[in-house]
């Protein structure tokens, strides 16, 4: 499985902490010139994330924003260790604010009841 770095960026989070999906999304070659590389034919195939996976990669948690308030929980995910404490800690003010005043569920609450998220997580197949 690799991440599609053009759909990286198409998260909610990238709303809240651009940085580190910028990151994450500089770290991956296009997903087209990885499937071309072998030569003949490929597929890309996107992964369904179920609601209550437990991975620790950001797209995990796409219906559970609280859980990325979790240092711990961030930590599973690198992106999150290339950026300063300072940008951590305007993600943890302005995502904590949006759930409190509800912002978050008005605009991206309907991801808390879909069952699963196909995000920037693919399969690659590729036949010579």
């Amino acid at each position: 499985m690799r991440r599609d770095r053009a759909r990286v960026r198409d998260f909610w989070l990238y709303r809240y902490a651009p940085k580190v999906l910028d990151t994450r999304a500089r770290r991956f070659p296009p997903i087209e010139h990885l499937a071309a590389a072998p030569g003949g034919t490929y597929t890309i195939q996107t992964v369904r994330n179920p609601l209550d996976c437990n991975d620790g990669f950001n797209e995990a948690y796409y219906g559970r924003p609280d859980m990325l308030l979790d240092a711990a929980a961030r930590q599973g995910c690198s992106s999150w260790s290339f950026i300063d404490d300072r940008v951590r800690e305007c993600f943890d003010k302005i995502l904590r604010r949006d759930l409190d005043s509800g912002a978050w569920d008005e605009e991206f609450g309907h991801l808390r009841r879909q069952p699963t998220y196909e995000g920037s997580l693919v399969i690659v197949r590729a036949t010579p």
